[in-house]
């Protein structure tokens, strides 16, 4: 089976590239500029550049490649640079989304589309698949928008909303909450960490996995795929500076109202992934497991 990933230089990307490589899937590994992926051209892979809202570049690569399964994580992310340039994140997000999902409907059999929990407001924490979305920042509503495109397309679609992704990048390097916190405390830096914010963290690995269990049981419709423990960014990075044996004194715990950001973040989010348990045979390991993976 054949497999196209566009984002595949992320964070998510690298570690489903392996993973599926793993499990012998043949993998097209796709993303803007030059590969940074730590894999050799083989019979089972490869890597092309992509820009997902150039249609000719979209067009080209999907009716040569003609993959089985397109998962579609690439993404506008930093939720203040949506608000900034929003016409960027229409770009990338919406008509990035649309482009790929158009040619996915002509030469693929299976879509599968990460999103996040930023699709809801915050007000109730703890969501399962059917609560109702109501996004409060632009990343949030474009992203909604992409599911609302992949849910009225032609193709069998699996929609993964996901929540604060921590892990290592197989190659290179890119900052999240765990590797922000470890490295401002190595280099001595005092940090302000938020906690009237709850999520449910999840380990890249675990991510990566339930995404390959849909493939593997070719399942459709929307899954929360994340952590199990509902933990405040102030609980995480108390954690890691546990693990990493570093000055916790450092951390300064303050409320969302200190930092004035142009994008809004839901206060409470979280997800309720007894659907994916139940269906996926989907189980994510602790947070303080996926630390000491780190």
């Amino acid at each position: 089976m054949k497999v196209l990933i566009t984002g595949a230089n992320g964070l998510l990307g690298q570690h489903l590239t392996k993973i599926l490589l793993d499990r012998n899937y043949q993998v097209i590994a796709t993303s803007r500029g030059e590969s940074r992926l730590p894999f050799q051209p083989s019979g089972n892979y490869a890597y092309r550049e992509m820009d997902i809202a150039n249609a000719l570049e979209t067009f080209a690569v999907m009716s040569q490649e003609r993959p089985d399964v397109v998962i579609h994580a690439a993404a506008m992310t930093q939720i203040d640079d949506c608000e900034l340039r929003p016409q960027q994140c229409e770009r990338i997000n919406v008509q990035g989304t649309s482009q790929i999902l158009t040619d996915a409907e002509t030469f693929s059999s299976h879509f599968i589309f990460i999103s996040t929990d930023f699709v809801f407001d915050g007000e109730q924490g703890n969501y399962a698949e059917e609560d109702e979305t109501k996004p409060i920042s632009l990343y949030g509503f474009s992203k909604l928008q992409g599911e609302s495109m992949v849910q009225t397309s032609t193709i069998p679609f699996a929609i993964v909303r996901t929540c604060l992704v921590y892990g290592n990048l197989l190659k290179g390097t890119r900052s999240n909450i765990v590797s922000w916190v470890k490295e401002s405390l190595q280099q001595g830096k005092t940090i302000q960490v938020v906690s009237d914010q709850v999520r449910t963290p999840t380990y890249v690995e675990d991510l990566a996995k339930g995404i390959a269990l849909i493939i593997e049981k070719k399942a459709t419709g929307i899954y929360h795929i994340s952590g199990k423990d509902w933990l405040t960014p102030y609980d995480i990075a108390l954690k890691t500076a546990a693990k990493f044996q570093l000055d916790a004194s450092k951390i300064v715990k303050v409320d969302a109202s200190t930092f004035k950001q142009p994008g809004r973040r839901p206060l409470k989010t979280g997800f309720i992934i007894e659907k994916a348990r139940k269906e996926l045979g989907f189980e994510p390991i602790p947070f303080d497991e996926g630390l000491n993976l780190l």
